[in-house]
């Protein structure tokens, strides 16, 4: 008797074991999903990296463990959902492989036939709508399985119509009439309207500072127009946009339509209550960054500033706080000021390498029309693209987005500024074939620059931070030209478009795509006799960095050239042999020139990580694109570059910190050699040396070819 006890009670203690699920499938399910019906039970599996044998035994991914109690009901609420979906006959059978730490499920199901809706009737919007077309647009169609969820949503749709067309007040009620034996059902839906209303008085409440005049002016809820729900709704998301309100709630006052009054005058009342935020906003930040150095950025913002709902917002931004030349300069400021190393602590740190950006602007909601917003801006700044150019001006603009609320809202503006952009020597002599120092400081001298711009945008994302679904569609033209304030060489067109397109893949996985292509048309100036199609080095396009093609360095991809400093034997690098006659050297510089055309295409797939996939996930991408200067070489398809990689993504309130690694197997971009011999006083001669550098391949290591990118926000 002893030993039997023990037995059973070792027994128990194993059927309370607590197992982990390696394993769960359906079978024989048509009607619904396999993810549907994850979604209706308990008894969920492990993730893949728990699942399957190849990598479990690492002990990664999260488990879900076994409960013989819900699995039971599992079976109940299968059968329930089907019968919900109008499979009154069907079976739900199991199957379950069990070891002393592994539970393997399979629910074997079987269907039937469903019962189907023989007739669909809707009662009570005669002569409210076209009871046909009506019909046609529910989710519940004669001939489909009598699914009760179905049959909801076609009355939530009826409900919704009729509160758009001004009756607050209506009810659907679902009769139905369903023979299992004969697989049939009957379906009326009986609309109960109610009075048609229209808007009578608008109360708000909870002003504190914002007048009632800017609050009717911005909301759709019209006194006298026929009741809208939508128009609540509305109103509602644009008093939230106007930025002074914290919290807004729009809902009719009356519970109950007011008893005897007609028909056709009955009003009903609006309440709109609001809670005002905070007047004023001070905000301060600082961090790090392997390109701008350490940065401080701070602000100030207004809010209902001197009425009508405006804002003021005062800006101050200063980056680049600690960097300096590199210890080993060639002399060369125009090119190494460009470049600097993030050390404080070095000696020749300088505030010639501190860029700043301070603004001040106005935005004013319901400009001339409750759907536009205007804002008025004053700029002064002093940015720089890595190892490209640095950018001086003063300026202000003035821009006007019409019809916030269609799915295409419109941007105009206008920009101008007085400033002017420094770019490398050896830029303006390649690229616009203007050697001489006198047309490079032509060049480079101050002056005025406006521009018109005009911006379509279709933002369809569900968050943008990290977007799993949905789309964003972008639009820029912009025209700068003498006519809108600019002089010359400041002429030009430039245009860009961008599509990025989100897909989920079951619970955590999103497959997103992007399209991003560029052109820029110049303006040819006279310079020395001869025509050049300038275009300034800040409007260039540039590619290579952490957002564009992760295969290269920033700004690194594309047109490029090279500079030597000294030709002289002792710089002559013995360790490469070039072609017939042709020298290697040392210490060769190297500044982007950009381009006017751009393409880059973007694939990537994002799903959770074994460890913390709440917090982790990997991501696996290829990336194609390429630089080039349309007009001085035709561009084949081949000079596309494909990098692929992979990474990591960790999750923080300011969006995804992003760990990239790009597999980049090309030679290095080729790109004209120049000699700008060293001199004092008065700039020194350049002169080009070679169309093509570097003469030789030199075979790259793996770890050379791997390129690494931190980034904070997905790259698109």
């Amino acid at each position: 008797m002893l030993a039997a006890l023990t037995a059973s009670t070792d027994l128990s203690a194993q059927e309370q074991q607590e197992r982990v699920v390696r394993g769960l499938s359906f079978v024989g399910n048509k009607a619904l999903d396999d993810y549907t019906l994850e979604s209706a039970i308990a008894t969920t599996k492990s993730s893949a990296w728990a699942r399957y044998a190849i990598v479990r035994w690492l002990g990664l991914g999260e488990k879900r463990y076994f409960s013989e109690l819900e699995f039971r009901r599992d079976v109940v609420r299968l059968m329930l959902m089907y019968r919900q979906s109008g499979y009154m006959n069907a079976v739900v059978d199991t199957v379950v492989d069990r070891t002393p730490r592994d539970v393997y499920v399979e629910f074997r199901i079987h269907e039937g036939e469903p019962v189907r809706v023989t007739r669909l009737d809707v009662k009570g919007i005669e002569g409210i709508f076209n009871v046909d077309r009506l019909k046609r647009d529910l989710p519940l169609q004669v001939g489909d399985p009598f699914n009760r969820f179905l049959m909801q949503a076609s009355a939530d749709t009826i409900v919704a119509k009729l509160r758009d067309s001004g009756f607050p007040y209506a009810e659907v009620l679902r009769n139905f009439d369903s023979d299992a034996g004969e697989r049939r059902a009957e379906v009326e839906l009986d609309a109960q309207p109610g009075p048609r209303m229209r808007i009578g008085e608008v109360v708000i409440r909870g002003l504190r500072d914002v007048d009632t005049g800017t609050v009717r002016r911005v909301m759709s809820v019209r006194p006298g127009a026929r009741y809208n729900q939508n128009m609540l709704y509305q109103t509602q998301r644009d008093l939230y946009g106007m930025g002074v309100f914290n919290s807004v709630n729009v809902a009719l006052i009356d519970s109950i339509p007011p008893a005897g009054a007609p028909l056709p005058d009955s009003m009903v009342r609006v309440l709109i209550q609001v809670q005002e935020g905070p007047r004023h906003q001070t905000r301060i930040g600082f961090g790090y960054a392997t390109v701008e150095c350490f940065r401080v950025q701070t602000g100030w913002t207004a809010r209902n500033f001197f009425g009508g709902a405006r804002s003021l917002d005062l800006s101050a931004r200063f980056t680049k706080l600690g960097g300096g030349f590199p210890a080993t300069t060639t002399g060369d400021q125009t090119l190494t000021g460009l470049k600097t190393v993030c050390n404080p602590f070095a000696g020749n740190w300088t505030l010639d390498t501190v860029n700043y950006q301070l603004n001040a602007n106005l935005r004013k909601p319901a400009f001339l029309s409750r759907t536009n917003v205007a804002t008025l801006g004053l700029a002064a700044e002093r940015s720089s693209q890595y190892n490209v150019y640095t950018r001086e001006a003063i300026g202000g603009d003035a821009t006007i987005t019409f019809n916030t609320r269609s799915a295409w809202p419109v941007t105009f503006g206008y920009y101008y500024a007085v400033g002017r952009t420094r770019a490398s020597d050896y830029v303006y002599c390649y690229l616009f074939r203007v050697c001489d120092d006198s047309s490079r400081h032509f060049l480079r001298d101050r002056r005025q620059f406006g521009a018109v711009s005009i911006g379509v945008t279709r933002d369809r994302v569900n968050n943008i931070l990290d977007p799993s679904r949905g789309s964003l569609t972008t639009v820029t033209l912009l025209n700068a030209s003498h006519l809108f304030g600019s002089q010359v060489p400041y002429e030009f067109n430039r245009g860009e478009v961008e599509v990025a397109k989100y897909y989920p893949i079951g619970r955590r996985t999103v497959f997103a795509w992007r399209v991003r292509a560029g052109a820029i048309l110049p303006r040819n100036i006279d310079l020395k006799g001869q025509k050049v199609g300038y275009v300034p080095p800040d409007q260039r396009f540039y590619g290579g960095g952490p957002t564009t093609v992760r295969g290269y360095g920033l700004n690194a991809m594309g047109p490029r050239v090279y500079v030597v400093r000294d030709t002289s034997a002792t710089l002559l690098d013995s360790a490469l042999t070039g072609q017939a006659g042709e020298k290697v050297w040392r210490g060769v510089l190297t500044a982007p020139t950009g381009g006017n055309t751009l393409i880059v295409l973007n694939a990537e797939l994002r799903l959770p990580s074994p460890v913390y996939p709440e917090r982790v996930r990997l991501g696996v991408f290829v990336d194609v694109g390429q630089v080039w200067e349309r007009g001085s070489e035709v561009f084949p398809i081949s000079g596309l570059r494909v990098t692929p990689g992979a990474g990591l993504r960790f999750a923080t309130p300011l969006g995804p910190v992003r760990v990239d690694a790009a597999y980049n197997g090309y030679p290095i971009e080729r790109g004209p050699l120049l000699y700008a011999p060293r001199g004092t006083g008065v700039p020194p001669p350049i002169t080009q040396i070679r169309d093509s550098y570097p003469p030789v391949r030199a075979e790259k290591t793996f770890w050379q070819k791997v390129v690494v990118q931190f980034a904070i926000g997905h790259a698109f």
